[in-house]
């Protein structure tokens, strides 16, 4: 398998990138600062506004995993423009990285009525980054799936990871990256997941 990682210094990217290449795949990592990812994979340094290197990038690949996210509170649209540069760039499968926060469906009373409108004004800027991402994505002619974490922890990977397509996974607030790292390897050669979005959490 040969795959594209946008993000792949982050901490959910790093995961991908390590797991993938403990698979024996290809993996070609997209970053800013290659002094920032010390794994054995191909690196491209390039910025999202750099099409022709991220065409170069993306070619030929079985898949794009896009795990780009806001490292602080400010607007952005980084993950948006992720998104749009992928699918530019010819990008046959994509997956991407949102947030199960975006949805409240399949959630419990009190998370509904009280920690989702709470996450919603503490992290409206990133949302609106991600909601426009999705939007985008959806409307796109690649195989693509949105894959929606709760929050994110640190940690080795569990293998404790519950998926629902209809809503968010209930009473369950958590994952560790390195857990969303193989979900989504796995999901890139999963059919039933194409053109889906998958709420997943610590199970």
């Amino acid at each position: 398998m040969e795959i594209t990682v946008l993000g792949a210094t982050g901490g959910v990217g790093t995961e991908v990138v390590k797991q993938a290449l403990d698979r024996g795949w290809h993996v070609t990592a997209v970053v800013r600062d290659p002094a920032r990812l010390r794994l054995p994979a191909e690196v491209v340094v390039a910025g999202l506004a750099e099409q022709d290197k991220l065409t170069a990038a993306i070619e030929g690949r079985d898949a794009v995993i896009s795990a780009l996210g806001s490292r602080d509170r400010k607007p952005t649209t980084v993950c948006t423009d992720g998104a749009r540069a992928a699918i530019a760039a010819g990008a046959k499968r994509l997956l991407v990285v949102s947030a199960s926060g975006l949805d409240t469906e399949g959630d419990g009373f009190f998370t509904r009525t009280l920690v989702k409108p709470l996450l919603n004004t503490v992290f409206k800027d990133g949302y609106a980054d991600m909601r426009a991402m999705e939007a985008l994505v959806m409307a796109s002619d690649v195989d693509w799936t949105v894959v929606r974490p709760p929050m994110l922890l640190n940690g080795p990977r569990t293998g404790a990871v519950k998926s629902r397509l209809d809503g968010n996974v209930r009473g369950s607030y958590t994952i560790r990256r390195a857990d969303v790292a193989a979900y989504l390897l796995d999901a890139v050669s999963d059919p039933t997941l194409i053109r889906r979005k998958v709420s997943i959490a610590h199970g």
